[in-house]
């Protein structure tokens, strides 16, 4: 791991750092991000299969759960970005931890095998995620749990777009303008990266 950790980073637009000494381990912190994807999209299908021949949930069940889990999902994505990801630095441990989840991809916004979670962390939290689902939902997490997942995949899919191509001329530019802004100008703003929905709630829209 770099010898100097930190909650704020100059962005190099170019070039990439070892986290960890160990080649497994290292090896393990990157990823295609359609390996990740296409993984976490099976599960949810598998999920949503389960749902609906096994439990035997109705079509409207699904649907309403579903969209229960995406749109939490995107709450948990402006949670995690501002208060685990920027989270501040007041100790080493933490100082560790912060540059390990988030800090090298601001200090290295443009290495794209760092831009989306890696497989074996996607599955372990997954999993910790479903247990903690289970507990109050019982059997309704089974269709709870694929629109998580799916707006995790929309998340992960806008944020490689974002640091891999330029931005279209559309509506959805807004999240490459909001998303830069964070990266290069205020990094205390645009937590949101797939909408700026939590953003404008909480009051933390970049300002243009």
């Amino acid at each position: 791991m770099p010898a100097s950790v930190r909650s704020k980073v100059k962005p190099n637009n170019s070039g990439t750092t070892q986290l960890f000494k160990n080649p497994v381990l290292e090896r393990l912190t990157r990823a295609h991000y359609s390996v990740t994807l296409g993984i976490l999209c099976s599960i949810a299908a598998f999920l949503l299969y389960w749902s609906a021949m096994e439990i035997g949930f109705s079509i409207t069940q699904i649907a309403s759960l579903f969209a229960a889990g995406y749109f939490s999902w995107t709450l948990a994505e402006y949670l995690l970005h501002r208060f685990v990801f920027h989270m501040a630095p007041t100790n080493k441990i933490k100082n560790a931890i912060q540059y390990t989840l988030h800090g090298v991809h601001h200090e290295y916004p443009k290495d794209k095998s760092r831009v989306v979670m890696p497989p074996a962390g996607a599955l372990m939290i997954g999993g910790v995620l479903f247990v903690i689902f289970w507990i109050p939902m019982q059997q309704y997490a089974f269709a709870f749990v694929p629109g998580f997942l799916l707006g995790y995949v929309t998340y992960a899919f806008m944020h490689y777009a974002i640091h891999a191509y330029q931005p279209p001329k559309n509506f959805l530019k807004v999240l490459w303008v909001n998303h830069g802004i964070h990266h290069y100008k205020d990094d205390d703003r645009g937590f949101g990266v797939s909408s700026p929905f939590w953003d404008f709630v909480f009051g933390t829209l970049p300002k243009k």
